[in-house]
């Protein structure tokens, strides 16, 4: 071959032979204060790269990336693991398992009695124990978790997982008879201004920490077949009316919605007083049904879904 024309070796792709100019700083024998300037301009903030930059990343004008980011990750993720159908069951962080439960009404127990007049720890003691008289919704919450999770045994595609917000009590529940039968499960977790972490039994790949409660919700949301609620406070009823009202105005396609325990729903919220005083129609009160065991739960979602024409995938 004509040497004019031999092709020459590939270039290295990340070594030079010869340095470029920039890749050192300028010399100090031209100017004994170059080091120092260029180290100021490295050590500036506005040198740093801005998907580096956390404190540029914090501020009020970036907010719409971080909202982007805080929705694309999760989304990403759970597209890469074929998640498309998920079942959602929320409830209260306070509501452990039987056993711890009892063992803190023993303790309160032990500590009154040793201090019969203190008030303070006769009001804790009764809430204990009305925590413990409900902690049987974790084994019915982890028993639903299984039944979901058996529903998938060995599917690849077209499965239905749980997902929960990733904390403890009823959602830890949930999550853990997922992992019970080796089922995956999602947690949706969320940072908070004091340390928290989310429950052990979530799949690792598939717990994700939000900063935006928004995006949480709109991922709650996105992929869910039904949404299962148990007895809770503040976050349940947040996230359980926010479901019943984008329902009730058509902004989302009506799913099944199953509130667990009759008696703690019937008293924390009086729908018929609202149907009688005119704030929600009939056809509002309907948008729900009551359940107790776990069985109950999934056979009446399955049920739903036949009724509308839109049959679970079978796992496959």
């Amino acid at each position: 071959m004509n040497k004019k024309h031999q092709i020459p070796t590939p270039a290295l792709p990340h070594k030079r032979r010869e340095a470029l100019p920039w890749q050192q700083p300028k010399a100090t024998e031209e100017d004994p204060e170059a080091l120092r300037r260029v180290q100021a301009i490295l050590n500036n903030p506005s040198y740093r790269r801005a998907d580096n930059d956390s404190d540029f990343l914090a501020r009020d004008g970036v907010r719409g990336v971080r909202l982007q980011i805080d929705y694309l990750k999760p989304e990403l993720l759970l597209e890469e693991h074929e998640i498309h159908q998920t079942i959602v069951v929320f409830g209260s962080t306070r509501i452990c398992e039987p056993a711890a439960a009892r063992r803190k009404v023993e303790a309160l127990r032990g500590s009154l009695a040793a201090d019969p007049s203190n008030m303070e720890l006769g009001r804790r003691l009764a809430i204990a124990e009305r925590i413990h008289a409900k902690s049987h919704y974790y084994e019915v919450a982890r028993e639903f978790g299984q039944l979901v999770g058996n529903a998938n045994h060995g599917a690849r595609k077209h499965h239905t997982v749980i997902v929960t917000g990733g904390g403890p009590g009823m959602m830890e529940a949930a999550n853990r008879g997922a992992f019970d039968v080796g089922a995956k499960s999602v947690g949706l977790n969320i940072s908070l201004p004091h340390e928290q972490y989310p429950n052990p039994y979530v799949t690792p790949e598939l717990c994700f920490s939000f900063h935006y409660f928004a995006l949480r919700k709109l991922h709650f949301l996105l992929r869910a077949k039904a949404l299962v609620a148990f007895p809770g406070g503040y976050g349940t009823f947040d996230e359980l009316f926010e479901v019943l009202t984008l329902v009730q105005t058509r902004k989302i396609k009506p799913i099944p919605v199953v509130l667990v325990g009759e008696a703690y729903w019937r008293r924390a919220v009086d729908m018929d007083f609202l149907v009688d005083e005119g704030v929600i129609d009939p056809e509002d009160r309907d948008l729900f049904w009551f359940a107790e065991t776990a069985q109950e739960i999934w056979d009446g979602i399955l049920h739903w879904h036949d009724a509308a024409g839109e049959t679970l995938h079978a796992a496959t």
